[in-house]
């Protein structure tokens, strides 16, 4: 939901529900409406070279979700040079009721699936609760270029899918080249579907979506009038390297890194965040609003035991790893491969330590399972040549301690065929970015990061925003603006308010010309990390950065009793 400075609101979930549901307006009056009928009709009158229709299908309005015809089929069918079968294989889903818009959605993870089209398929939290297809949204999803569920990933163990790092064409269409292609023969298909291009054309997605979403922000600019970026790993393949890191830095407080930190280890680090920081906006509320300043008022070495380890102590290794993970990858030379990393309660939630310490995921309870599956795709697709490593827990987690930071890591910039994993897989001004394109064509960009993020790191988002506001004179929120969520972990989840409508103020400054100074964020009530004395209804402010949501009086619970506010 994106207020108005001027009112006042008391919003509660089903609150958010109306106002997605009140967003869902026909761009133009008139627009053609579709059928059952339509739908069977539709193969025959497409035209679409190099594109296999694999089934059309009608289904009637279930589940929240309006009548619709879904269209499965592939494109640029091939052989890899690893002898495997490619395609860009995508699924579109077109509501009989059309509100004039098209949706890209983006996917997470190493993709190689065709997950359902429907809008809000790696960010549901991120959408007010309405998918997009339920707002009347033409739906576009793919698999990126790749079969995920190729037996080999399989029998080699390798449960993220990631052998098709082996094939360089394979790479280009997962960096961005699946996004290009299928763009234009979509919106073909919607004008051949219902008589006329979409009115308006937007992309969204969280995590690797947020990747796609950032690339495709300088590579599609004139194809997208809105864009969604949430949790953006628009520096996919440095914070690969982060993982590697991440192990061989957890080994300093444990030669097991799954038992570096116990999760009361974290929590201690959280209370003591908070100790420190929790008063910075103004509010004792169990959250950090002043994220840039909590950086200088919390020191991490105010936690090493001064004798044996106790319950509010930490031991000397434990303070290292953390002090070595928070700032990032470097070489020997001291040069930064990656990012450096902001403190935040949200360390201790359980995304976080799912993500960097251990998931207790059968079949490999006892590994460290999203580090070893960060293994594999640094392996295999984030370094070139790629590496072969072995499936077992134990190989990937070998790899990662043995990576040479001088020597395995600048393999992200070796090229394959002309092309390295950075310059495909990140946009190609990411270090000095302008958006000279999406501005001409008038599009508009959000990017949302939870402070917590163990996956990518906040800091980089936000450096990122800096440069992009230091080379538009200043200022680069006419056309772009970054919200930064409290504690909240990787795209949601952790002691936050992680609940918001970005969709509806994405639609609502492109189409109405209503930028977004602030979003109304709320908590989820059944989530099992919110702290026992916040009540199950409160709501925040997520405020463009560079604001901060300072509290003004009232009650800490409502979200009108701060305001958006300069640090």
């Amino acid at each position: 939901m994106v207020l108005n400075p001027e009112e006042s609101h008391d919003m509660t979930t089903s609150g958010l529900a109306w106002l997605a549901s009140a967003s869902a307006f026909v761009l133009l009056s008139g627009l053609p409406a579709a059928s059952a009928a339509d739908c069977e009709g539709l193969g025959p009158r497409l035209n679409l070279p190099g594109v296999h229709v694999l089934s059309i299908e009608h289904q009637t309005a279930t589940n929240g979700l309006p009548g619709h015809c879904i269209l499965k089929a592939e494109a640029n069918r091939r052989v890899g040079i690893d002898g495997k079968s490619y395609s860009i294989g995508f699924e579109m889903r077109l509501p009989d009721d059309w509100s004039g818009r098209f949706l890209l959605q983006e996917n997470g993870g190493s993709e190689g699936e065709v997950v359902a089209a429907i809008g809000d398929a790696s960010q549901p939290n991120a959408y007010g609760g309405q998918p997009a297809l339920a707002r009347g949204f033409v739906v576009l999803s793919s698999n990126g270029g790749h079969d995920g569920a190729d037996p080999a990933n399989a029998e080699a163990g390798l449960v993220a899918g990631v052998l098709f790092g082996l094939d360089p064409q394979a790479r280009l269409d997962y960096g961005y080249n699946a996004d290009a292609v299928l763009t234009p023969i979509a919106k073909s298909i919607i004008a051949t579907y219902y008589g006329r291009k979409p009115d308006r054309s937007y992309l969204a997605g969280c995590s690797n979506g947020g990747r796609h979403a950032m690339v495709s922000a300088v590579r599609l600019a004139s194809e997208f009038d809105g864009i969604l970026a949430g949790a953006p790993g628009f520096n996919l393949p440095k914070a690969a390297i982060q993982h590697a890191w991440d192990i061989q830095s957890l080994r300093l407080a444990d030669p097991d890194s799954r038992k570096s930190f116990a999760p009361e280890d974290l929590a201690l680090v959280a209370g003591r965040v908070l100790d420190a920081c929790d008063g910075l906006d103004g509010a004792r509320d169990g959250m950090v609003g002043n994220l840039r300043a909590c950086q200088k008022a919390f020191d991490i070495r105010e936690l090493l035991c001064t004798g044996e380890k106790t319950a509010s102590c930490l031991t000397s290794g434990q303070v290292e790893a953390l002090s070595r993970m928070f700032a990032g990858p470097s070489d020997g030379s001291g040069k930064a491969l990656y990012s450096d990393w902001s403190f935040d309660p949200g360390i201790a939630g359980a995304d976080w330590r799912f993500w960097k310490i251990q998931s207790p995921i059968p079949p490999w309870d006892n590994y460290p399972l999203i580090a070893t599956m960060g293994a594999g795709a640094l392996s295999y697709v984030f370094t070139t040549p790629p590496t072969k490593t072995a499936g077992t827990p134990a190989a990937l987690v070998d790899y990662l301690v043995n990576f040479d930071f001088d020597r395995d890591a600048p393999k992200i910039w070796t090229e394959d065929n002309g092309a390295s994993a950075m310059s495909v897989m990140t946009p190609p001004d990411a270090a000095d970015p302008e958006l000279v394109e999406l501005q001409a064509h008038g599009g508009k960009l959000i990017v949302y990061h939870g402070q917590a993020d163990g996956v990518f790191s906040v800091n980089d988002t936000i450096r990122w925003y800096e440069k992009l506001a230091e080379n538009s004179g200043g200022d680069a929120s006419a056309f772009a603006r970054l919200f930064t969520v409290p504690g909240m972990n990787h795209c949601s989840s952790g002691p936050a308010a992680d609940q918001f409508d970005m969709l509806t103020a994405l639609t609502e400054w492109v189409e109405k010309d209503k930028a977004p100074d602030r979003i109304l964020a709320q908590v989820k009530a059944d989530n099992k990390e919110l702290p026992a004395d916040w009540s199950k209804q409160r709501t925040r402010l997520l405020c463009i950065w560079p604001k901060i949501a300072r509290y003004k009086g009232g009650d800490l619970e409502r979200a009108d009793s701060f305001a958006c506010e300069a640090p």
